[in-house]
């Protein structure tokens, strides 16, 4: 006898699909009217701040201009009921108020209350952040997928402890702490982690003004490069905010879009003028093994080890008017790499080779923003194009190419509508291009391209966008539907559309 779900097979394609919407459904319902949370990234923000989520995001992580100056003053501005620093008050600069004033009109400010900050109490700026998500591929995923299903998924992934705000005055910390769920098949190597250390930006940010001119200026410690950026158009806190953990996606990608994210520390120096040019220069170096592997980062998950330090800068120009703002930039990374000798661990060996592969990233972005009366409409366009000199690589027989090309390309809309109950629909084209390599890209489904392209359509509710709702600011929540299509995978359009992926999650914080 056919069950009740095995009737709509079409529309829904299996019981467990059927059931996750179920969830998600009645999950909104329960966050909506019992909870009714406000939305912030991170709560500790809000409690700091005393502002709603839509002061400082369009759709989190995503951030206005009023958010992109909280983070550029090293998370420190305060203004809610809380103090969140035990070591005294903030600096007047440092007023919300202030601050948008100086952003022409651009927020709305909420009255967070009159108290001084002495007469505050103290609350550590912790939050915590976890994604329910459930993942549908067209094709069952490739054996062996133990832990998971062949298909329809529901993973806890990430799960995520934050230090999130003012730690003084004029320094301030976003550090993450994060559980990932185990890949399907389990890690490659002996070194494979589920805790690990997570994007980590501490800074130290003063203002001040020279002669005609404001200026921020400040220091930037940090373990991924573009995490410190303000903008959403480079990689770290580019579109899509959340993705399936299992899901198959394309192998290939530049080293500037997180090879590296949690092997490496840097440091940094960068300064606002004017409100509208932006300049950075950032030094990395990679962690050695057993520090990588003590902080949960599987070492053989990166292509290697630094050879000295690799320099990372940015500029960005951002004027506004009335109640638009337009950004164009550059950014780029030079990398060089001592590749590993065995990244499997089958010889034993955690030795890297002593020639070096030359990595050479360049970006360009653009970001045009314009806030209406109830809605905010947003472009995004980034473009990286990576060099890559394989001397060692080549050497070594792991490169057919002893130079390759490798470029990313990404274009993105978003409209938020609405403050409370703010519908966000987001559309990005995604392409990456590149130099055939049989060797480099042997494991790809073609076995020697790294083409591949497509489109990601989500549409999300976030509960509550400007107000501040009862349970202000302990908790939020942002509900997702995600559908990422490809008209190739890696090098092939035959089968590429089994890699079609939909991602129905849950993204809570607290």
């Amino acid at each position: 006898m056919q069950s009740d779900c095995g009737r709509f097979p079409q529309l829904f394609g299996s019981c467990r699909l059927f059931a996750a919407f179920a969830f998600v459904a009645v999950l909104v319902g329960f966050l909506t009217i019992s909870l009714a949370p406000s939305a912030e990234a991170l709560p500790s923000f809000a409690r700091q701040t005393g502002q709603p989520c839509g002061t400082c995001h369009t759709d989190f992580p995503a951030l206005t201009p009023y958010g992109r100056r909280f983070k550029l003053l090293g998370y420190t501005t305060d203004g809610g009921e809380f103090r969140t620093t035990p070591f005294g008050a903030f600096p007047t600069a440092n007023d919300p108020r202030a601050q948008a004033d100086k952003l022409r009109g651009y927020v709305k400010t909420l009255d967070s209350g009159t108290a001084d900050s002495g007469d505050k109490d103290y609350v550590p700026p912790i939050s915590m952040m976890a994604v329910v998500g459930f993942t549908h591929t067209q094709a069952p995923l490739a054996p062996p997928t133990d832990p998971y299903n062949a298909n329809d998924n529901m993973v806890l992934s990430p799960f995520s402890v934050f230090w999130g705000g003012a730690i003084t005055d004029n320094i301030g910390a976003f550090a993450q702490v994060t559980y990932n769920a185990p890949p399907p098949g389990g890690f490659a190597d002996p070194f494979g982690h589920t805790w690990t250390w997570d994007n980590t930006d501490i800074r130290f940010a003063r203002s001040t003004t020279i002669g005609s001119f404001d200026v921020i200026y400040g220091i930037t410690a940090n373990n991924n490069p573009t995490v410190q950026d303000l903008w959403n158009t480079t990689p770290a806190w580019s579109f899509p905010y959340a993705a399936s953990s299992i899901a198959p996606t394309p192998g290939a990608k530049t080293m500037i879009e997180g090879a590296f994210a949690a092997h490496v520390v840097g440091v940094g120096v960068y300064t606002f003028i004017n409100d509208i040019l932006y300049l950075e220069l950032t030094g990395y170096r990679t962690l050695d093994f057993r520090a990588q592997n003590s902080l949960g980062t599987d070492p053989f998950g990166a292509p290697g080890l630094f050879r000295g330090v690799a320099p990372y800068w940015r500029a960005a120009f951002e004027p506004h008017w009335g109640r638009h703002s337009l950004m164009v930039g550059i950014f780029g990374m030079q990398f060089n790499v001592q590749p590993w000798i065995d990244s499997s661990f089958a010889t034993g060996t955690t030795g890297t080779f002593l020639q070096s592969d030359k990595f050479t990233d360049l970006g360009f972005d653009s970001q045009y923003q314009y806030q209406g009366d109830n809605y905010w409409f947003t472009l995004r366009g980034s473009y990286i194009r990576e060099f890559q000199r394989l001397d060692a690589s080549f050497a070594n027989l792991a490169s057919a190419n002893p130079t390759n090309e490798l470029n990313t390309l990404r274009l993105q809309a978003s409209f938020a509508y609405g403050g409370d109950n703010r519908i966000v629909f987001n559309g990005q084209y995604f392409d990456i291009w590149g130099t055939s390599d049989a060797i480099a890209y042997g494991g790809l489904a073609s076995g020697e391209s790294p083409n591949s392209n497509g489109w990601i359509a989500e549409l999300a509710y976030i509960p509550f966008g400007t107000g501040k709702a009862p349970g202000w600011p302990w908790f939020n929540a942002r509900i997702a539907l995600q559908y990422t299509y490809y008209d190739k995978f890696e090098g092939t359009s035959i089968g590429a559309h089994d890699h079609n992926t939909l991602f129905l999650h849950a993204w809570l914080a607290m």
